[in-house]
C-alpha cells in the first residue's frame, strides 16, 4: 500500500466502487491481501452512500441480501443502531468483560504507539496504520485484541488512539468494535494466534515464537487474568516509529473564519465533514454552499494531516465557502442567513443543532430499514431489518 491509496474525490470513489467483486471479496476477504473494497472512507466520510453502492453492485452482480457483501453493510448500520440508542454509552463498557474495568490501564504503552513491540504482526500493523490512515479489519482485530488482552490497556484508550489515525474512522463502528474484541460489547473476547496471521497474512507479517504463538486455550487463560505481558526491552533491531501527530485545528489548507456577510439573506447548505457530496438538486435556487469544522468537535477528536487533507480536498470541490470556527461563531455567523440546511449524521448532530435553532437536517441516506426495538446483538437486528427499497 502506498499514501495515494484513497484519492480524495468522488471520481476516485466511483471507480473504486465499480471495481468491487462481489465473489472475489467473498473468497479472499479474511486475508490481508484479499479483494477487500477499500470503500470505508468514501462511506465514512458520506462521498457514496450504502444505498447508492449496494445499488451499483447490484446493478452488476446477482447480490443475494445473505451474502457476505451485504452483511458487512449491515454491520455498519448495526453500529450505528447501538450509537443511535446508546449515545454516549458507546463510549463506556456496555457490560462487563473478561476483567473489571479497573484491571485495565488506561493510557496506551509507548512501544505499541511506536510500532516496537517486537511482535511483527502489531509492528507491522501500527506502521501501515501510520503510512497509510488504513488497516484491513483483520489487522484491526489482531491489534486490539493484543493491546487488550496482553497487554491489558482498557479498550477506550486504544479505541481512541486507532480513531485518531484511521482515515476511515466511524465512532460507531470503531468504538463497538474495539468493544466486540475486548467481550464488553460481545459475549467473549475475540482472540487470535500465530497460526491465525500465518493463515491470512504476508510472510513479514508472521510471528512465530513471540507472545501470540500459542494456543487458543493459553490465550484465553491470559485474557482473564490480570498479568500483563511485559513490554520489549530497548534493543529490538527495528527502529521505534514516530507516531504522526494528531491534530485539533486543521493545517493550512484554504479554511476561513466565518464571513456572514456571504450569506445573509441568503439559502445555505452546510457540507460538513461526513457529508461530503453534491447538494440535493432540489435546494432554493442561488443556495450558498458552505464547508465547515467545528472547533469543540476537533478539539475532543483530533485527527490526522491525512484526514484533515482529505476532508479539505473533497470540501474544496463542492463548497463555495470553508469555515472553521468555534460553534458560536458559526452560529453568529448564519443568524442572517435565510434558511440553513444539512445531512443528518450522529458524528455532526449536536453541532449542527447549535448552529441554528430552526437548521433543517435531511435524514442520512440508509441501506437497510430501521428497527425500532433496541438490538443487543448483531444478529437480533439482522433477523429484524431488511433492506430498504
Amino acid at each position: 500500500m502506498n499514501t495515494s491509496l484513497f484519492p480524495a474525490s468522488r471520481e476516485a470513489a466511483l471507480a473504486r466502487l465499480a471495481a468491487v467483486r462481489p465473489a472475489d471479496y467473498a473468497r479472499s476477504r479474511n486475508a490481508l491481501d484479499g479483494a477487500v473494497t477499500r470503500l470505508s472512507p468514501y462511506l465514512s466520510h458520506g462521498v457514496l452512500t450504502l444505498p447508492e453502492v449496494h445499488d451499483d453492485i447490484a446493478a452488476r452482480f446477482a447480490l443475494n441480501p445473505q451474502h457476505k457483501l451485504v452483511y458487512e453493510f449491515g454491520w455498519r448500520e448495526y453500529f450505528h443502531h447501538v450509537w443511535e440508542r446508546h449515545g454516549e454509552a458507546i463510549f463506556a463498557s456496555l457490560h462487563a468483560g473478561p476483567l473489571p474495568d479497573a484491571a485495565y490501564a488506561r493510557t496506551l504503552p509507548q512501544d505499541i504507539r511506536a510500532g516496537h513491540t517486537g511482535v511483527p504482526v502489531i509492528d507491522r500493523a501500527v506502521a501501515e496504520l501510520y503510512a497509510t490512515g488504513y488497516l484491513h479489519n483483520h489487522a484491526r482485530m489482531w491489534l486490539a485484541s493484543y493491546v487488550v488482552h496482553l497487554r491489558k490497556v482498557h479498550w477506550r484508550a486504544g479505541a481512541d488512539w486507532l480513531y485518531g489515525h484511521l482515515l476511515d474512522g466511524d465512532l460507531a463502528s470503531n468504538h463497538l468494535s474495539w468493544q466486540w474484541v475486548a467481550g464488553t460489547g460481545s459475549h467473549k473476547p475475540y482472540l487470535f494466534n500465530a497460526e491465525n496471521v500465518t493463515k491470512y497474512a504476508p510472510r513479514e507479517w508472521h510471528s512465530p515464537g513471540t507472545v501470540v504463538d500459542r494456543s487458543y486455550e493459553a490465550l484465553d487463560r491470559m485474557a482473564r487474568h490480570a498479568d500483563a505481558v511485559a513490554a520489549p526491552g530497548a534493543s529490538l533491531a527495528t527502529p521505534a516509529l514516530d507516531e504522526p501527530p494528531l491534530l485539533a485545528d486543521p493545517p493550512p489548507s484554504g479554511f476561513q473564519t466565518p464571513d456572514a456577510r456571504a450569506i445573509a439573506g441568503r439559502d445555505v447548505w452546510l457540507v460538513h465533514p461526513w457529508a461530503l457530496r453534491a447538494p440535493p438538486a432540489d435546494l432554493p435556487a442561488q443556495t450558498v454552499i458552505v464547508a465547515i469544522a467545528v472547533a469543540e468537535w476537533h478539539a475532543r477528536w483530533p485527527w490526522s494531516t491525512r484526514r484533515w487533507s482529505f476532508v479539505a480536498d473533497v470540501q474544496s470541490s463542492l463548497a463555495t465557502h470553508r469555515w472553521f470556527a468555534n460553534a458560536a461563531s458559526l452560529r453568529a455567523a448564519l443568524a442572517d442567513a435565510r434558511s440553513v440546511q444539512a445531512i443528518d449524521d450522529p458524528h455532526a448532530r449536536s453541532q449542527l443543532r447549535q448552529l441554528r435553532d430552526d437548521i433543517a437536517l435531511r435524514p442520512v441516506p440508509r441501506l437497510f430499514a430501521p428497527v425500532e426495538r433496541p438490538c443487543t446483538s448483531f444478529s437480533q437486528w439482522w433477523h429484524r431489518t431488511r433492506i430498504d427499497p
